[in-house]
């Protein structure tokens, strides 16, 4: 205790001249934009680039699983091509001159590769940055997802990065569909694990059971229709009773998310422009 004491007596202009310049840079950033600008863009900077090597790393140790799930996501493609490629035959033979004049590709969908450089699972309103910004095409509003299922949507985009609201946001309100039944509803997350979430506002005359597959349901500007959401595994009512609520099992793993894509649809983002040209014209009326 003498010793610390003496050391402290003995240095104690230098620790005071520290303090200082601490309390000076505090002010400094705390009542100057551009220097509060200057100092929380370096360190962005500085965490986004420590964020991104250590996901570089995990992404190492991980290759094998990731390999894994790309495998049997593949396995799962090639049986839905196949079955899709079978009802297309058979369309064709029943309607040829209406079918045929369906699209056959996705070249309006642009799918950007990233990967996620920090993530939380167990937090109310749960964050996950990517490597991937406006310079790579990503912009607000595009949703993201991975060989499982759906990830989230971007909330927010620098040069090189993007922040993305996953479906484990208690503010995340994503449209999905029960796959091939037509009724839809709005997947939330109610905190708790971070492999289940609900569907809301399935109407009463709807028909499904447990094992039904979740997917999005392409009402919104966000998603293209039927992404794998998750698997429906209990049925509830909600609380007025006048619809069902779903218990969905998510079919993407949050907690071992490594690599993902954005969907750039160029069909949805000029949905999306046209709806909000439409909601800006609205409100400009009534203030008229």
């Amino acid at each position: 205790m003498n010793n610390l004491l003496a050391f402290l007596s003995k240095h104690s202009h230098w620790l005071i001249f520290l303090f200082l310049e601490v309390v000076s840079v505090l002010l400094l950033v705390r009542f100057n934009r551009y220097h509060a600008g200057v100092w929380f863009t370096s360190a962005n900077a500085i965490a986004g680039q420590l964020n991104s090597w250590r996901a570089q790393m995990d992404a190492y140790f991980h290759l094998e699983d990731v390999n894994t799930q790309l495998t049997q996501r593949n396995l799962v493609l090639e049986q839905q091509l196949r079955r899709t490629r079978e009802q297309l035959r058979e369309a064709r033979k029943q309607q040829p001159d209406t079918v045929r004049g369906l699209p056959l590709s996705t070249e309006h969908i642009r799918l950007i590769r990233a990967k996620v450089v920090d993530n939380s699972v167990n937090r109310p309103d749960n964050l996950i940055t990517i490597d991937k910004g406006r310079a790579d095409g990503v912009q607000t509003d595009m949703g993201v997802a991975c060989g499982t299922g759906v990830v989230g949507i971007v909330y927010l985009t620098s040069q090189h990065y993007s922040v993305v609201v996953p479906v484990l946001n208690m503010r995340s309100n994503i449209s999905c569909s029960i796959a091939g039944r037509g009724y839809f509803g709005y997947l939330h997350w109610n905190g708790g694990a971070s492999d289940v979430a609900y569907v809301d506002d399935i109407p009463r005359h709807a028909t499904f059971k447990k094992g039904d597959e979740i997917v999005t349901s392409g009402y919104s500007a966000v998603f293209p229709p039927g992404i794998l959401v998750g698997k429906v595994t209990n049925i509830e009512n909600s609380a007025d009773g006048l619809s069902y609520r779903l218990q969905v099992k998510l079919s993407t793993d949050f907690a071992n998310l490594r690599d993902v894509c954005v969907i750039d649809d160029r069909s949805a983002r000029e949905r999306l422009q046209l709806l909000r040209s439409a909601q800006d014209s609205i409100k400009l009326q009534k203030l008229q």
